[in-house]
């Protein structure tokens, strides 16, 4: 059973609550800090600052909490629920069992409910992701249709769904029916360039002289993106009922990340905020309802005995809990193990005796591509349910991009260890198949269509150059302690030259499944037919070398003569340009060069200052 402990930092003091009065009634602000050892040594944090604002999404816009740059966003797009998360790693499921936020998927992931009609809702997606990309300073503008599709069952809204009034060109419109759009972008990166705005959301930013006290003093960039796995997270939506009327929304800004104080300590796990951070509390946000940092304290099981700083009192048998108001400043929370000398990392994988730590545990999930051809290939996704007596039912989501095209009849299913429980054959194990092929887009008028994403005009009887992806969904059932495989062919498209990137070697994203209730797995990558860009180049380098050598040496014979300089400045001179004859002998009382003087045969009429001569 997991334990908790919480550390409250301090309050709110009571002249921030009369300074804040008003806001209070309207706006609500707090953060949250979590840390969590982890059973191979490492410890996964999670940062929340969350805004609650209670008022109409129509009222004017006058914030004091929250975000005004993206409550204007929200506004101008008429966006219900929003969520986007930029990572940058693998989350590994079976070390760290699951994240504190689902949003774990690699690269940038955008979704988002909007009330409206489809062509509206096209429009309004576009101008959410542009203004999203602008404001984070990411590739958020690369989520177009080629990307975007509504996979309504695996991300379903986490808030409610009001009625929504929005203005349109014919008016003011009054709407009940959310559409889903959601992309993904494996390749994006996650850098400083896109912390530096999150942060500039918070009410109490870092480095602001009467706000050095927040939690947010705590993301340290050098030490955030030194981390195994780092990721942020923006989550807005909207929740009817209560106490108000026109509703709340809600906004979570969250930052996780995994560091590995093995790694930096030299062996030992012991870790404090200045150890994982390089930074320490000097206090709490004055603005905010709580700031507490909570720790999950590490299970019986996980070896050695521990020690956590500042001590805490048990509130409850079950789950004890301490609260500590007013803490000294500055605050550092720590962790250390004194009897253990060196951290001897687990076996990998699940472990327990009793069996309950399998019966919550994650299933195992491997997805892979392989092939030798470069033309095709096949799509394997191998699932392992770990408990031992019940079924794992789950839905299974698969967004391919028009770049290869999957063939649902070659779709298999088998259990290829422990028992299969009585079933056999795909119907058993595949069930509720949904499957939405790739469909040829019109490029938009504005503007033409990339030259870097293929026209597949091998594989669709279309002429245009822009594509949706394609869905796959189905629901897996895995029998108790077993590994289902599932097998799928793939055709790759040839693409023409002109439509590679610059980087073609290196491979074509392919977005990660979801295996929902949202279990990402990793992106992979796809070598599609690619010319040999280098052959251009060794024929420029080869045809350029033959030219340099053939133009010098006509040019040298052309323009250069050869003849015989007399250095000692006496005795005969053979001046022929030719070096053949042309010996010249001094005549009598003729005088001889003074000095040393040389005497040159130069091409041309070979004349010089002791005579002619031939030349070349």
């Amino acid at each position: 059973m997991t334990r908790t402990l919480k550390l409250q930092c301090a309050v709110v003091v009571v002249a921030a609550l009369c300074v804040h009065a008003t806001v209070a009634s309207s706006e609500e602000y707090t953060e949250d800090l979590l840390l969590r050892p982890l059973r191979d040594g490492k410890v996964a944090s999670t940062f929340t600052f969350t805004t609650l604002l209670h008022s109409s999404p129509d009222d004017a816009q006058h914030y004091t909490l929250f975000p005004l740059a993206l409550g204007q966003i929200l506004r101008a797009h008429a966006v219900t629920e929003l969520h986007l998360s930029l990572n940058a790693g693998k989350w590994d499921y079976r070390q760290w069992h699951y994240p504190d936020h689902p949003a774990v998927a690699t690269g940038a992931e955008l979704w988002a409910w909007m009330p409206g009609t489809g062509a509206d809702i096209d429009a309004r997606w576009a101008g959410l992701r542009n203004s999203l990309a602008g404001l984070f300073c990411a590739s958020l503008g690369s989520l177009d249709q080629r990307r975007t599709l509504a996979p309504t069952d695996a991300y379903q809204p986490l808030g409610d769904l009001p009625v929504f009034q929005y203005d349109t060109a014919n008016g003011t419109t009054t709407s009940t029916t959310h559409h889903l759009r959601h992309a993904t972008l494996p390749s994006e990166n996650v850098c400083t360039e896109n912390l530096t705005p999150f942060l500039k959301l918070l009410p109490c930013k870092d480095g602001a002289s009467t706000h050095a006290c927040s939690l947010a003093r705590l993301l340290n960039p050098q030490r955030l993106f030194d981390a195994d796995w780092h990721g942020m997270g923006v989550h807005v939506r909207w929740l009817g009922g209560g106490e108000h009327s026109e509703g709340t929304i809600e906004l979570k800004l969250v930052v996780q990340a995994v560091l590995d104080p093995v790694r930096t300590s030299g062996g030992r796990r012991d870790w404090s905020l200045t150890s994982l951070f390089d930074r320490v509390l000097d206090g709490t946000c004055p603005v905010a309802g709580s700031s507490t940092v909570r720790v999950v304290l590490p299970s019986e099981d996980s070896g050695g005995m521990y020690r956590l700083s500042p001590e805490a009192e048990t509130g409850d048998a079950q789950h004890p809990e301490v609260e500590a108001h007013a803490r000294p400043t500055p605050l550092d929370v720590s962790m250390a193990w004194h009897t253990e000398r060196v951290f001897e990392y687990p076996e990998y994988g699940y472990h327990g005796g009793d069996g309950n730590e399998y019966a919550h545990a994650p299933p195992t999930i491997h997805r892979f591509l392989h092939h030798t051809a470069q033309t095709h290939g096949v799509l394997t996704l191998s699932i392992t349910n770990p408990a031992r007596d019940a079924l794992l039912r789950v839905g299974y989501l698969e967004t391919l991009p028009a770049l290869v095209v999957p063939w649902v009849s070659t779709l298999s299913a088998e259990v290829v260890s422990g028992k299969d429980g009585g079933m056999d054959g795909r119907g058993e194990y595949i069930s509720d198949l949904v499957y939405h092929p790739s469909r040829a887009l019109s490029p938009p008028p504005s503007s033409p269509p990339s030259s870097f994403w293929p026209s597949l005009a091998s594989l669709t009887p279309s002429t245009s150059t822009l594509h949706s992806p394609s869905l796959l969904q189905a629901t897996l059932t895995v029998p108790p302690n077993s590994t289902l495989r599932v097998q799928l062919a793939l055709s790759k498209a040839f693409l023409r030259y002109t439509e590679h990137p610059p980087d073609a070697m290196r491979g074509w994203d392919l977005p990660g499944g979801v295996l929902f209730p949202r279990i990402h797995t990793p992106a992979l990558l796809t070598d599609l037919p690619t010319p040999d860009f280098s052959m251009p180049y060794n024929v420029i380098i080869l045809s350029c070398t033959l030219l340099t050598l053939v133009f010098g040496s006509v040019f040298n014979a052309v323009t250069r003569g050869w003849g015989i300089v007399d250095l000692s400045g006496g005795g005969e001179d053979n001046n022929s340009g030719s070096g053949v004859g042309g010996d010249k002998e001094m005549k009598d009382g003729e005088e001889e060069p003074k000095g040393g003087e040389e005497r040159v045969i130069k091409g041309g009429d070979g004349e010089g200052e002791g005579g002619k001569g031939r030349g070349m």
